[in-house]
Formats: structure tokens, sequence, C-alpha cells
């Protein structure tokens, strides 16, 4: 540590810094709570004494704002007034002409807020620090603790929002916003996500102009389906994937959010992002906290890639679960077998898959069943082993597992029931329904939600799965499932006057259910799946080991879907499966190679039936999953360098995977269309180290005749600068395939 630090003991002294483009400085990083790899025991006391010199006036929120200044590489402080009057979390009723972050009605009626800084907290975590900026209302007994937590190790930085009430009677927040940010005006692009079943995750790119743009979600349940709860800012224009100041936005929460871009007579852009609070009007009782979701925040000189790596890194290490844990190969049930369920069917699924090397066998949909047997419209709910399909229970499945030295899954929609089952039948008040109104029913036309917010339905859902772990501990993952929004919006637990709680408490309940699981089987590996891609949030994920990407496994469009869920969540939790040709949802007839080039980008697994492949398939298969577990630790931990997008329409797609050592890798190119006579770009890599020569090999080879680079050295230099070129086509014994698809393994020497 430098025995004599700098001190910023004032405003002018701190700007003049960042002026100077000491922003790097890591004492002026670790005053502004950004993190440092140094530990500094004067932290706390150093920011706190430079807050309280800036008490009044504007001060405290010049310091967040150089915060956000350095964060961002804007070191153009000449023009921050219009930012430096503008409160870092603005709120109804005080002069605000732009949207507010926050807007009360008060115990009397009033809906004027106005907050004022009355002291700070710094809390020194295990690999972060935490900052807590006290507010309080000039007039009412209204507290807003605005949080940051910045991490040592990584540069993210998580900001939420405490509200807390001390009136007499219950106040009512109307807006409650996890954060402010705003961005400088100039030539800012926006990159977001959106779509539909079969079809998530689509990259949508727009340069922000005047007015408003929302990303915003109402789902009740799955809330990435339509809209992701993540973006991206690009502050030099058009984004790019290796250059270019971006900052990238996560909102980490299960439930109904919003996200709005506002663009005023101003010079700034300002984002609020938060739970949406559309008919979520909450009553906070008088000494209750609300506590908003956090938005994570990071910023990178080096692009929309630059911001991936650093989520993806964050998310490795302090969200997902057994993040540093290299994941199973596994086969599915559900596309080979569907809901046809049979235990020598089961038997022969797991003799099969561990012959090609497989790990880890998931039993899916339609093994359950009492009363009712298990349809899309019967049994949800009943969650016992139906022993006309399965008259070992699950007892056998477990020991033919055990015999076959395979590990073996189960799936369950614990939060879900039918109309057609015992459960609905002996717990009616249990599920969610508008008073007065007829049941609304989702897949198979009866299914229903249960209502979360239900102690008592809590205890139901945790002991769907604490029964199961109880009574079968070999069962080593669970793939939770979630097939049906909210549509007739009511309670039957909550009180007529809190019906608008109602999104907030499914989640908080959710939430509640989650942490009791892993606070008693923390080994456990769970998916996160809701009709696909429904659930891909850095809220719920903390809870899960993965998340399946779509229910659609068209290798050609999961790569869309793929590149898009890229952008903030790493390829360890990535769901991607092999799937039979033609595709069960696009008809669409792929080779077995360009189906494993595909899946073998994120967490491999495979869902058809293995006995209906060929034997030439069968052979491929086997040789690929053993390439994948040379290759699984630098796909799952490296980092990620996306290098030719398939929607930039260059008829290719290309990316790769690099370790933090830079000395091994695993590169990906597939051809995206057909044409006669086209012409496809060369390639040059990423993330290598130039000065370091590296070995190629390639992957899951079914040319007659090896590629002109095999076996070669090349500097990693050259490799970026110049890159190698591919044939168009794979020529075969066989045929002549024009689906072609290509991957590398460097090795440096």
């Amino acid at each position: 540590m430098n025995n004599n630090p700098k001190t910023y003991n004032d405003e002018k002294n701190l700007c003049d810094a960042v002026v100077a483009g000491s922003g790097r400085d890591p004492r002026l990083r670790q005053i502004l709570g950004m993190g440092s790899h140094e530990s500094d025991p004067l932290q706390a006391f150093d920011l706190l004494h430079f807050l309280q010199k800036l008490r009044k006036g504007n001060g405290l929120f010049q310091v967040l704002t150089v915060r956000i200044y350095i964060l961002s590489e804007q070191h153009d402080l000449d023009n921050a007034v219009p930012l430096a009057r503008t409160p870092i979390y603005p709120t109804y009723g005080s002069e605000l002409v732009h949207e507010p972050a926050l807007a009360i009605t008060h115990a009397d009626g009033s809906m004027a807020t106005d907050l004022r800084y009355t002291d700070t907290k710094v809390v020194a975590e295990p690999k972060a620090m935490v900052t807590i900026v006290r507010m309080q209302d000039k007039v009412y007994p209204v507290v807003v603790n605005i949080c940051y937590r910045a991490y040592s190790d990584v540069d993210i930085i998580e900001t939420w929002t405490e509200i807390e009430n001390y009136e007499k009677r219950p106040i009512t927040l109307n807006r409650f916003a996890s954060a402010m940010l705003p961005i400088r005006r100039g030539d800012v692009w926006m990159t977001r996500f959106h779509g539909a079943w079969g079809n998530e995750a689509r990259l949508v790119e727009h340069p922000l102009q005047r007015g408003f743009v929302t990303v915003k979600n109402k789902n009740g349940v799955r809330n990435s389906q339509t809209e992701h709860a993540e973006v991206m800012f690009s502050l030099d224009g058009k984004p790019a994937e290796n250059h270019g100041r971006t900052i990238g936005a996560a909102l980490c929460y299960t439930g109904n959010y919003r996200l709005q871009v506002e663009t005023y007579n101003t010079d700034y852009h300002y984002l609020l992002a938060g739970i949406d609070e559309e008919c979520s009007a909450y009553h906070l009782a008088r000494g209750e906290r609300f506590v908003t979701p956090v938005l994570a925040l990071t910023y990178s000189n080096e692009g929309k890639g630059g911001v991936s790596r650093t989520f993806h890194r964050w998310g490795r290490e302090y969200k997902l679960c057994h993040g540093n844990q290299v994941r199973d190969i596994l086969l599915n049930s559900w596309e080979g077998v569907y809901m046809n369920v049979e235990e020598k069917k089961m038997d022969q699924m797991m003799a099969d898959f561990k012959a090609l090397g497989g790990e880890l066998f998931v039993m899916d949909d339609g093994w359950f069943g009492g009363k009712y047997q298990r349809t899309d419209d019967a049994a949800l709910g009943d969650w016992v082993a139906d022993t006309r399909k399965l008259p070992g229970g699950i007892e056998a499945l477990l020991d033919d597992a055990k015999r076959h030295d395979i590990k073996f899954g189960i799936w369950i929609e614990p939060e879900m029931t039918n109309e057609r089952s015992e459960l609905y039948e002996r717990h009616p008040d249990w599920i969610i329904n508008a008073k007065n109104r007829p049941l609304v029913g989702g897949r198979g036309g009866n299914q229903l939600v249960l209502d979360m917010g239900n102690p008592k339905v809590q205890d139901f859902v945790f002991g769907v799965v604490d029964n199961l772990l109880t009574r079968y501990p070999q069962i080593a993952y669970i793939k939770w499932d979630a097939n049906m929004s909210i549509m007739s919006h009511g309670s039957q637990t909550l009180s007529a006057a809190n019906q608008s709680h109602l999104y907030i408490a499914y989640h908080a309940g959710l939430k509640k259910v989650l942490e009791r699981i892993r606070a008693k089987y923390p080994d456990v590996v769970m998916q996160s799946c809701a009709s696909g891609g429904g659930r891909v949030n850095w809220g719920i994920l903390p809870y899960f080991d993965e998340w399946w990407v779509s229910d659609n496994t068209d290798a050609l469009q999961r790569i869309y879907m793929q590149w898009g869920t890229s952008h903030f969540f790493p390829a360890i939790g990535m769901a991607s499966h092999v799937s039979a040709s033609p595709n069960h949802q696009t008809m669409r007839r792929l080779p077995i190679k360009y189906r494993f080039d595909v899946a073998m980008t994120g967490r491999l697994g495979m869902e058809m039936q293995p006995c209906d492949m060929t034997d030439a398939e069968r052979d491929f298969a086997k040789r690929a999953i053993a390439d994948y577990k040379t290759i699984r630790p630098v796909v799952q931990m490296g980092d990620l360098y996306r290098l030719v997008s398939p929607y930039d329409d260059q008829h290719i797609a290309s990316l790769m995977y690099v370790t933090e050592a830079k000395d091994k890798a695993v590169f990906y190119w597939w051809k995206m269309a057909n044409f006669v006579d086209d012409h496809l770009p060369r390639v040059c890599m990423a993330g290598l180290d130039p000065q370091r020569m590296y070995r190629v090999h390639e992957l899951n080879r079914i040319d007659k005749d090896p590629l002109f680079c095999e076996g070669r050295l090349y500097s990693g230099a050259f490799l970026m600068n110049h890159g190698l070129d591919f044939p168009y086509n794979h020529k075969t014994d066989v045929e002549t395939n024009g689906w072609s698809s290509r991957g590398l393994y460097l090795t440096a020497e």
C-alpha cells in the first residue's frame, strides 16, 4: 500500500483527479467503493469522512456522479451541471420533471416526497464493500437507504434500495425502482432481448432517441420468455463486440419488472429499473422495510464482449449454484418418449446413454399420478410415482441407474396443479383465482397456478422436493419447470386491501421456498425451466445450477437464441441439447455433427431416444462426447469471445472460449445458409496470447481428409490478425453435406 495515499477532501480535487485520468487510481477506486485488489482498512473511514464533508447541497450526489463517470470513463465534468442537479433517487412531488424512482402516498394522503442525505455506513464483506447512503424525507419519517455493493475481484457494482416506514399508519408505495442511472447523451445504442415460446432471447439493437423505451414483463411467473431484464448501452455508436465503451445492466428479479429509458430535454438519458408497479401498489406497514431487487452494473472498454465476460465471471463466482464446478453430460427423456414414461424404457435409455459416455439421466414429465393418470390436463400436483408405468417405483429406477453407473434426475413442476388432480380436490383454496370469477386454465386447458404467497403452499412446494430427496437421496438432479402465467389475478390468501401485493407476494414466497431447499440440499443440481427459457434471470439463478434456453432444440435456431442468452449468462449454465433429425419443433433436418457442434458450446446434453439413432450416429456421438469431456473446462469456465454474429447476415456465425491463462481455446464456426457460389468471410480469432504458439486440432471430424490446419502450430497474433479459412462443405464417404460446421481445439506450446 502507498504510504502517502492521495486524499480527495473536496469536490474540486476529486473532479480534477477524474479529469486528469485518475479514474484508474486504486486509492480513488476504493474511496468511491469501486473495489480494488488491495485490502485497505482505511476505506470506510475515508469514504465516510469525504461524504460528511459534502453532505450539504449536491455534494453527495456529485460523489456518486463521479463514481458513474469513472465507471464509464466519461471524464468531461465541465458539462455535469444538469446531472449534478438531479437527485440520485428522484422522487415524485419535489420539483421533478421526469420519471420518479419513488412515489409514495403518505398516511395523511400527501403524495410529495423530498429526500435529504443523513448519513453513510460502509460494511466490509469478504470480497466486497457495501456502501449504504441513508436519506430521509424532510417532513415525514420515511427512510430510504441507497445501497451499493462493489466487488473487489470483479468489476460489478450492485445497487438496490431499502424503504422504511416510521409513520404511524401504513404508506402506499406507488413507484419503487431499484435505481436510476444517468447516461450521457451522444450516439448511444441500446441492446436488449425479446422473444416468445420457442424463439427466446432474440437480439434487438437500436439508437436511443427522444422519448421513452420500455422493457417490461407482466407474466407473473415466467419473466424472460418475452422480454429480458438485461440491457446494454453502447456509448460510441452501433454496438461492437470487442471495442467501444459499453455499460451493462441486469435487474436480478424473478417477477414482473420494468426497465425504462427516458430521453428528455437534458444532456442525459435516464434508466429506471425495478419491479413493475402496474397493479402492484404496495402498502408498507409501520416499522416495515421494503427491499427492491438488485440492479447489477458494469462498464467495459471492450464492447459488448467485455460486459459479457464480466457478467459471466460474476455469475460463476457469486450467483450461480456451483458456478465453479464442471457440469455433467446428460440425457433428458422428454423428446425421446414424451409422457410415455415406462420402467423398461427408462432402463433402456440409461443403458444406451451410458454406452455413449453419458453421465446423468433425467426422467422428464409423465412419471407421476395416483387417482388421475398423467396427461397434459391431469395429475399435476400429485407427486407420487405412477406404478402403472413404473411398477418398481423410483426405487427400481435408482437401482437401474446404479447398475449402469449413471446419475439419476427427475422433473417436477411444483408451483402448478391441474383442476383434475387430487391436490386441487383437497385444496381449491390454494390456487390463484379472482374472487367470483371462473377458473382460467393454461396448458391442457386446466392448469392452475398455486398461490406462493400462501405459507401453506410454500410448505407444500418445499415438501415436493424435500420428500423426493429425503426418500431418495440418490437423486442428483431436479428439473424445475413452470408452464403457466398468472391468468386470473386474485389471491385467496391476501386481504381485500392488499390484492395489489399478489405478484410481489408470489415471488417473495418462491424465494423463501428456494432458500429452504438450498439450505437443506446444497449439493443437488437444479435446472430452471419455464416453458423453455421463461426463467433466465439473475434473480432466480442463485438457487439453480443451470437453465433451459428454449423448448426449441433446433440447432440452427439455437445459435440465435444462445447467442442472445450469452450476453449476460455463462456457458456453464446454458443447457444445450442434441435432438433428433428432423427436429420436433421446426422439422428441419441437420446433420448430427452440426447439432453436436452447437450443443457443445454450452452444457452438453441430449434430448432424444438413443435406440432410434443409427449405428453411425451412435459412433459419432460417442466420439463427440469424449471430445467434449476434453474441452469441457474451457467451454464452461473460459472467457467467451463472440466473433461473427448470426444477426449480421454474413451467412456464418462463430465464437470461441479462451482460458484465463490463455493456454487453451475452443473455436466454433457454423454455416448459417446455403447459397451457390457464396463467399464466406474469414474469421479472425480473439482473446489469445499474441506471443504464444497454438497447436490446432479439429473436433468432431467427419471429413475423409483432415483440415489443412490439423496439427499445425500458429501464433496467437496470426490467428487473431489473419484467421483461418475453412472449406464451405464437408467431404465424406457418404455425401457432400452443405450444412457445414467446424470446431477446433487450440493448445499452447
